[in-house]
């Protein structure tokens, strides 16, 4: 499989991404390769657990997952092999790309994601894989059916809104660290964007 590197460089924070071409598929060339939703996985020094998370998660998209997807693997600032074996995944596996920074933070990695993704729905997901998979169908199907423009779950850090309103937010976002998730929800509070919460059962 073929890559190809894309650099994107706003002001506080630089990203090199890494996008497997697909291969040419003539009966869906009017569409393209555009994903409905991008799952966004942020990793820091993980080259122990991330080639198997990443295998789980792309099987039980594959298998359940009612969407198109891709995963985005977010390496940012790691000092191990972590970047080497997401760079590995994305050339075997379909549908994943690398997003490599040179500066740690969980909302630097998503916000960097998120603003250089081009599905129609953006989402995240740890590392660890440590929320029930199937939560997702629930999380992300509000945004696509138009119920809401950010549907949250009830761990406050797992989220999904529809890719135009997160490129509308994140630019006015200061924190790219942990409050990253905080600010940007206030913000969407703020400009009266419809939010969903998904509640345990």
């Amino acid at each position: 499989m073929s890559l190809r590197i894309v650099t994107a460089e706003p002001d506080d924070f630089r990203a090199r991404v890494v996008v497997p071409l697909p291969e040419r598929r003539p009966a869906f060339a009017a569409e393209g390769p555009r994903p409905m939703v991008d799952i966004v996985v942020p990793v820091h020094d993980e080259e122990r657990d991330l080639a198997r998370s990443v295998r789980r998660l792309q099987a039980h998209l594959t298998a359940g997952f009612p969407f198109t997807t891709r995963i985005t693997i977010a390496v940012n600032a790691n000092s191990d092999r972590t970047y080497a074996i997401a760079s590995r995944l994305a050339a075997e596996l379909p549908e994943v790309r690398v997003l490599h920074l040179n500066e740690k933070g969980r909302g630097r990695a998503l916000a960097a994601a998120w603003l250089t993704s081009d599905a129609r729905v953006v989402t995240c997901m740890d590392s660890e894989l440590s929320t029930d998979l199937a939560v997702f169908v629930r999380l992300v199907a509000p945004v696509i059916s138009g119920q809401s423009e950010i549907s949250i779950g009830s761990p406050g850090r797992l989220k999904a809104l529809r890719a135009d309103v997160a490129r509308r937010l994140i630019p006015a976002v200061v924190s790219r660290s942990w409050l990253f998730d905080v600010e940007l929800l206030m913000r969407a509070e703020r400009a009266g964007l419809r939010i969903v919460t998904l509640r345990s059962n």
